[in-house]
């Protein structure tokens, strides 16, 4: 067992050094707890698992007669390690995977299973040894929520529609029936469809209006076979900045859909074509234009959600980024097609940021989708044979887990600017909530990396006896777990919170990601 004395060393030679860089800059915080928001759907905690590199081979699945420990052929590690997590949902079969993907070929006796070429990444053979009974049967396994995304690029409406029926009628039908034959009798409860992917892209390259005719032609089809279960459709939505695709979707489209999917990711280069970046190598310049980056995401929801809102002033239909993080290039030595990259205490800071983003925007984002899960682009969880080791964005997703289905609580925040190579964004980030217990959790981001910040927030409708929390730092704005090393960065208790008469003061660390619960 690995000693947490190092750790604990090296956290507190941290804040040391925070402390001797640069006096703590004031921040105003503001909290009242009179005037409840919306609540922060559970779902901005989803996850995405693609046939990807090493995200579902090795990743989630090894077979049963593997020798890594495993229940039913999925790892026993990465159950724990998602259990504790509180995964609500998650997204599969991708991707772009998904608009090659034929069902009916990862279903009936593995051995008998054809194989086909993963075209989109890396070019190697997929066996589909994993499918929809894996897929479904995993997600009932840790109580997650099936999110399944229907083959629109390269597929056909009677494929979708029999899928459908494959996975969640209790008729005794045709497609039923075939899952019964292959063991299943209980349909799944599977809520959330995609009607394709990217469908400006790599989903089949559309325009806006012909990709909203396709995509009242596939929902005609998708039918809901039970009174206890009415599936969400989600369209496909814009790729970042592209708002004429949202203005068309929601014009023509509208009321037909429950979901309108976003994606955006965190190029520290804004670099598609070239280099995106290190993972780990790297200095200020790009740590700062990565939550720079990040932080576009404000930009993104606010004018996609006005123009959401000019059609569905309800907001009955949710905004769904289910395709968020940070994309680096691929570690050294890694096939480029599989996305492998490490993750640092700098993508915890892009976790939290993103989550802060959702939470303040919680009436409209309805659902998001970190990518992705295991061994791919920003995960929570990296694996190598026989070992797993959890990353600083698994800390962030667990430690904000106390966010998820609790009530938003208004907040006025006034931070000094964290200010790099004459640009600028606010140095600290803060998101509140109230649980159905009635605990309060605030969450906080400090963006500096060389400057500490003292927190004064004046408490209004509440006076709490008592706070705790944890916090995540290092030394170093690079630092990460590795399998050598699986407990560089890890939560430590936090101790840098005073209460008094109506106001709590926060000495919070450069550098950190802090969550307390008011008691």
């Amino acid at each position: 067992m690995t000693s947490k004395l190092p750790l604990m060393l090296l956290l507190s030679a941290a804040l040391a050094g925070a402390a001797t860089a640069a006096p703590a800059r004031p921040v105003s915080l503001t909290l009242d707890a009179t005037k409840p928001g919306p609540v922060i759907n559970k779902h901005i905690y989803g996850h995405f698992s693609e046939h990807l590199g090493r995200c579902i081979y090795e990743g989630i699945w090894v077979g049963e007669n593997s020798p890594i420990p495993n229940t039913k052929g999925y790892r026993n590690d990465v159950l724990a390690a998602l259990r504790t997590l509180k995964v609500p949902q998650l997204r599969w079969p991708g991707g772009c995977f998904a608009d090659e993907y034929h069902w009916k070929d990862g279903i009936g006796p593995r051995e008998k299973r054809p194989s086909m070429i993963n075209t989109h990444w890396g070019g190697v053979v997929e066996n589909n040894h994993f499918g929809t009974h894996e897929f479904l049967d995993f997600c009932e396994l840790l109580g997650i929520e099936p999110y399944v995304c229907l083959n629109v690029g390269s597929g056909s409406v009677q494929e979708a529609m029999e899928w459908v029926e494959y996975m969640t009628s209790d008729a005794s039908s045709p497609m039923a029936n075939l899952r019964r034959a292959h063991g299943r009798d209980k349909p799944w409860n599977v809520r959330y469809l995609a009607i394709g992917n990217e469908s400006w892209g790599c989903g089949g390259n559309m325009t806006p209006a012909y990709y909203a005719d396709n995509y009242k032609r596939y929902n005609t089809f998708v039918k809901n076979y039970r009174r206890d279960l009415r599936i969400q459709r989600i369209a496909c939505g814009p790729n970042e900045g592209n708002y004429e695709w949202t203005e068309v979707l929601m014009k023509n489209v509208g009321n037909r859909m429950h979901g309108l999917a976003l994606h955006y990711y965190t190029l520290p280069t804004g670099n598609w074509r070239g280099s995106k970046g290190h993972a780990t190598q790297f200095g200020e310049d790009m740590w700062f234009a990565t939550l720079q980056r990040t932080l576009h995401m404000e930009e993104l929801v606010t004018r996609h959600s006005a123009i959401m809102d000019k059609y569905d002033p309800q907001k009955r239909i949710g905004l769904v980024v289910d395709e968020w993080g940070t994309w680096y290039d691929v570690e050294a030595g890694t096939n480029p097609g599989f996305l492998y990259q490490q993750s640092t205490l700098r993508d915890a800071l892009v976790a939290a940021l993103n989550l802060h983003i959702f939470h303040a925007h919680a009436d409209r984002v309805t659902m998001a989708n970190i990518a992705q899960i295991i061994n791919v682009l920003q995960s929570v969880i990296l694996t190598d044979k026989e070992k797993m080791i959890v990353t600083p964005t698994y800390h962030v997703f667990e430690m904000f887990n106390v966010h998820q289905d609790a009530t938003a609580l208004p907040l006025e925040v006034q931070s000094p600017d964290y200010e790099f190579g004459g640009k600028k964004i606010p140095a600290v980030s803060v998101s509140a909530s109230r649980d159905k217990a009635g605990k309060i959790h605030l969450s906080f981001a400090n963006c500096d990396p060389n400057t500490a910040a003292t927190v004064t927030c004046t408490l209004t409708g509440v006076t709490p006896k008592a706070v705790r929390g944890r916090v995540l730092t290092a030394p170093a704005i690079n630092t990460h777990n590795t399998f050598a090393a699986p407990t560089a960065i890890q939560p430590v208790p936090f101790t840098g919170a005073t209460l008094a008469v109506g106001s709590l003061q926060v000495d919070l660390p450069a550098k950190s990601v802090v969550i307390l619960a008011l008691e």
